[in-house]
C-alpha cells in the first residue's frame, strides 16, 4: 500500500534525536514555556524572517488568538455587544478551523468563492463582499501554495482592514520572496503530526510583525494574564509544550530541504501525468508563488453531470485503493454545508459555484519527501487505469 503520507520514514531518520530531545525534557522538569518553547520560538521567528513568533497549542488556537489579539467579535469587556456582528470574509474551501475559529471569537464568517485553477481566495469576490461591518481577511494559503497577497493586502488597505493568514498547510512558503505569516497582521500556522512541519502531538504558533499584537497574543494565550494570578480579559489555556517544542527545533533543521523535495515530487508528478492532460488539472502555480505542496492535488475534468462528479470521483477513489494507492479528498464538503454551520442560513447549492465545483472533483495523491520515484509510477499507472474505465473528458 502506498499511503498519502508516511511519517514513519520520517521519524526513522530522526529518531535518535527526537529520543534524546523528550528524554532531556522529561529530566528537567520543566513542561510549559520553558527553554525549548523560547529557544524554537527565535529560531523560527529568524527562518520565516518575522519578528515574532508565538507558540500555542494548535493551528486553531492560533487563528483564534490572532481575532481576539485584533479585537474582533464579541468582546468580554464591552457587555452587551452583539454576537456576530463583526465580519471576516474568508474561503469556505477548507478545514473547519477556519471558519470555526471565526464563529468561536464571535464574529461572523462570509465566505466568498475561489479561483477555478489555485483554489485560494478570488481578490475580486473580496472586496464585493466587504460592509461597514468588515473587519478582517482571513484568506487560506490552500495545499501550501500562497493566495494573491499583493491584491488583497491592497483591498485591506483600501478599506483599513486587518489580514490573518491562515498558513496551517504552508509553512515555508513564499509570496513574492516573502514568507506567508509575516504579510498580513497576523500568520497562523498548524504543526499538526500530518503538516510539512509537524509535532508529534498537536502543537501551533502566530507569527506577527506587530509588537503590540505580539504582547497582547502572549497574554491571550495564557488566560489573558502578563502577571501570574491577575488576568485582564479572558484569554485561553493555549501553550506550546516543551516537549512539542523539542521535538519540531529538530525539524525545523530539515524543513527547507524537505519543501524542496516536495517541490521535485510534484514536478516529477507532472511530467508523469502530462498525458492525461485531457482528463486532469495538474496543480497551477500562481505567479510570484514558491509553493510547499503540503498535497499534490489534482482536479478531475468530469464528463457527466455535476450532481454524478462526486460519485465518478469517490469511484475512482475506491479503485485505486483497490490497487493499493490511498488518495484523500481536501475538502469534500463547503463550509456552509456543514451541519456545525446550518445556523447561518446560507444557500447548499450555487451559493459559490466554483467552490461546490472543485469541492466535487479535487483528488490528492500521495505526497511526503520520502515518496520514490517508483512509486509515483505506481500511483500513477494506477490512476490512469482507474480512469480508463470512468466517464470523464477534456472541458
Amino acid at each position: 500500500m502506498i499511503p498519502i503520507l508516511n511519517l514513519t520514514r520520517q521519524y526513522e531518520s530522526l529518531q535518535a534525536e527526537l529520543s534524546q530531545a523528550v528524554t532531556q525534557v522529561a529530566a528537567g522538569g520543566v513542561y510549559i514555556l520553558g527553554e525549548n518553547v523560547k529557544k524554537f520560538e527565535e529560531e523560527m521567528a529568524a527562518w520565516l524572517g518575522v519578528k515574532h513568533v508565538v507558540g500555542c497549542a494548535s493551528g486553531t488556537d492560533a487563528l483564534y488568538l490572532a481575532l481576539k489579539a485584533l479585537k474582533i467579535g464579541t468582546d468580554n469587556n464591552k457587555p452587551g455587544y452583539n454576537y456576530m456582528v463583526d465580519e471576516v470574509i474568508t474561503t469556505a474551501f477548507t478545514f473547519v478551523a477556519t471558519s470555526e475559529s471565526i464563529i468561536h471569537a464571535g464574529a461572523k464568517p462570509v465566505f466568498v468563492d475561489v479561483d477555478p485553477e489555485t483554489y485560494n481566495l478570488d481578490a475580486e469576490q473580496v472586496e464585493a463582499a466587504i460592509t461597514p461591518n468588515t473587519k478582517a481577511i482571513m484568506p487560506v494559503h490552500l495545499y501550501g501554495q500562497p493566495c494573491d497577497m499583493a491584491a488583497l493586502k491592497a483591498i485591506a488597505d483600501k478599506h483599513k482592514l486587518a489580514i490573518i493568514e491562515d498558513c496551517a498547510q504552508a509553512v515555508g512558503a513564499k509570496f513574492d520572496g516573502k514568507s506567508v505569516g509575516g504579510i498580513g497582521d497576523i500568520g497562523c500556522f498548524s504543526f499538526f503530526p500530518s503538516k510539512n512541519l509537524g509535532a508529534m502531538g498537536d502543537a501551533g504558533m502566530a507569527t506577527t510583525n506587530d509588537d503590540e499584537l505580539a504582547a497582547r497574543l502572549r497574554m491571550l494565550r495564557v488566560h489573558g494574564s502578563r502577571q501570574r494570578y491577575y488576568h485582564e480579559e479572558s484569554g485561553l489555556n493555549s501553550r506550546l509544550d516543551e516537549i512539542q517544542a523539542a521535538a519540531l527545533r529538530i525539524k525545523l533543521k530539515h524543513i527547507a530541504s524537505w519543501n524542496e523535495r516536495r517541490r521535485e515530487v510534484a514536478a516529477y508528478y507532472n511530467d508523469l501525468l502530462k498525458p492525461l492532460s485531457a482528463t486532469l488539472q495538474t496543480p497551477v502555480i500562481a505567479e510570484q508563488c514558491l509553493p510547499v505542496f503540503h498535497q499534490y492535488t489534482v482536479k478531475l475534468k468530469l464528463a457527466n453531470a455535476p450532481g454524478d462528479q462526486k460519485e465518478t470521483r469517490n469511484d475512482l477513489q475506491k479503485k485505486m485503493l483497490d490497487a493499493g494507492v490511498q488518495t484523500m479528498i481536501y475538502y469534500p464538503v463547503p463550509q456552509y454545508r456543514q451541519q456545525s454551520h446550518a445556523f447561518l442560513n446560507l444557500p447548499h447549492n450555487g451559493f459559490l459555484p466554483v467552490t461546490e465545483a472543485v469541492c466535487d472533483q479535487v483528488l490528492s495523491l500521495p505526497m511526503f519527501p520520502e515518496i520514490t520515484k517508483e512509486e509515483q509510477e505506481t500511483v500513477v499507472e494506477a490512476l490512469k487505469k482507474a480512469l480508463e474505465t470512468l466517464p470523464v473528458a477534456a472541458i
